[in-house]
């Protein structure tokens, strides 16, 4: 008798896989085929996708196929992988073989939570599932599929289709998907599209992408006050402006003009120092950028985050609900220095005002009323150097600075780890807060290591081992190896 030809899809939320299982097999029922899907459905909030199984069969006089509920490993025919990473986690439970496997993959990401988690970089290694793809696969057909799908106002499961009709690993004519696509009456415009992309992607060879030096930065405006600090970063080191025109237009679009050029001061605070002005350029623009209340409050009003939402649903109509949990810290930020203190001695009030004011909350930005909360405190840019967390900042970021310029006299390469310690600090609330813990920890630690010719690759190991986990587990071991050969001890 025989056998079913095999089919498993991998695809996470959004992506069409389940639109996608229906195309194949409402394809092979056209075709005059037997075939049955199954899923087994992957866990919310990205940590795992669902995998579909198709089997479809040409039909025998007096037989009746009987499928098989999943896939198992090494009877695979074809493996559709709705994202890069899928693909390897397809090649990981042995669905992809080398005698038998066509693997179509898309080689975008959308990264998992245990990837967005670290406080580092915690991206996967894309090409290790590239290695692994060339050699568990008979046959390995991978491109940019999410891409293709924006472009043809789409999804990717449309690109996917055109993709496994390109491949010729289904016998059916090109006709049939397009017919496919056309009965299901959904989208047809857009998802032929995107099929027409993916079927002609398979036949054309991957773009080989070659760096070109990117053109310089610091272009005149026409707005005369900004051009003027684009004048003098211009006098500064030229393989720095790139970095000072991008660390200018975020300071500026942060605050204001006269922001800017209390950020072009303190990296020419540093210019003395060869080698070190792009790594100042860089890390004073993240300093002086904080995470506050207003500045969350106007990300998520901006205008381009609704076009955003909008593109990534498809167009659908849906409800934006913010999840948010206020804490004093951020409420007494927002005060002015005097009151904030104040009250901060005060801790009776605090905690009383706190189960007033703080707590999870949940706000509709979809709606005027939600909307225009954010939008007034997104408005509050100019209240910003009358707050408290203002005026605490500014004394990190000045003593931090000040460190920077004595040690960069006697060890330029230190001074250059002490500037990208401030990676160490980001987000807001209970994020913000553990940084600055662990950026305060290194810190000490870099002051007791100066005069040692490895010190600045000791503070590049404990800043490592401090961005490798959110608890700090890391940089505690680091930290304790440091103490055993330093003369005082570091305080935990």
């Amino acid at each position: 008798m025989a056998r079913p030809i095999t089919i498993a899809v991998l695809a996470i939320g959004g992506q069409g896989g389940g639109v996608l299982v229906d195309w194949i097999v409402a394809l092979a029922e056209r075709e005059g085929w037997h075939a049955q899907s199954t899923s087994v459905p992957g866990v919310a909030q990205r940590t795992g996708a669902t995998i579909y199984y198709v089997e479809t069969i040409a039909p025998e006089p007096g037989r009746t196929p009987v499928f098989s509920p999943m896939a198992a490993p090494g009877d695979v025919d074809i493996v559709i992988a709705a994202e890069w990473m899928e693909a390897g986690r397809a090649i990981q439970r042995g669905l992809v073989t080398p005698d038998r496997t066509t693997l179509i993959a898309s080689t975008h990401r959308t990264f998992a939570v245990s990837e967005k988690e670290i406080p580092g970089d915690g991206m996967a290694d894309s090409g290790a599932v590239t290695s692994a793809a060339r050699v568990a696969s008979k046959r390995f057909v991978a491109f940019d599929m999410a891409a293709m799908a924006d472009r043809a106002g789409s999804v990717a499961s449309s690109v996917l289709f055109g993709a496994l009709c390109g491949t010729g690993a289904l016998p059916f004519p090109r006709g049939s998907f397009e017919a496919t696509i056309a009965e299901a009456g959904i989208g047809v415009a857009g998802s032929m599209r995107g099929f027409a992309l993916g079927f002609d992607g398979v036949a054309t060879p991957p773009v080989v992408v070659t760096e070109q030096s990117a053109p310089r930065m610091l272009a005149a405006t026409g707005y005369a006050p900004y051009d003027a600090l684009l004048s003098r970063a211009a006098l500064l080191p030229s393989d720095a402006h790139d970095m000072l025109a991008e660390g200018l237009r975020h300071v500026v679009s942060y605050q204001d003009v006269a922001y800017g050029g209390v950020y072009l001061d303190l990296v020419e605070s540093v210019a003395e120092h060869a080698g070190l002005v792009e790594t100042a350029a860089k890390y004073i623009a993240r300093a002086m950028a904080y995470d506050d209340v207003i500045r969350v409050a106007a990300l998520k009003t901006q205008p381009s985050r609704a076009g955003r939402i909008g593109r990534e649903m498809g167009g659908q109509v849906v409800a934006v609900t913010e999840f948010m949990h206020p804490r004093m810290d951020e409420i007494l930020g927002m005060l002015p220095p005097g009151w904030g203190e104040a009250l901060e001695r005060r801790p009776g009030v605090v905690a009383a005002l706190g189960r007033v004011l703080c707590g999870p909350r949940r706000l509709r930005t979809d709606t005027i009323v939600g909307f225009l909360m954010l939008y007034i405190v997104s408005g509050l840019r100019g209240w910003r150097r009358r707050t408290l967390r203002y005026a605490r900042e500014w004394v990190r970021i000045d003593s931090w600075l000040d460190t920077v310029r004595a040690v960069a006299v006697e060890d330029p390469a230190l001074a250059a780890e002490l500037l990208a310690n401030q990676r160490l600090i980001k987000g807001y609330s209970e994020t913000h807060s553990r940084g600055l813990d662990k950026f305060t920890r290194v810190m000490v630690a870099a002051e007791r290591l100066r005069g040692r010719p490895d010190a600045a690759a000791w503070v590049r190991r404990l800043r490592e081992a401090a961005l490798k986990d959110e608890q700090g587990s890391a940089l505690d071991e680091a930290l304790r190896t440091v103490e055993s050969f330093v003369r005082e001890r570091i305080p935990a």
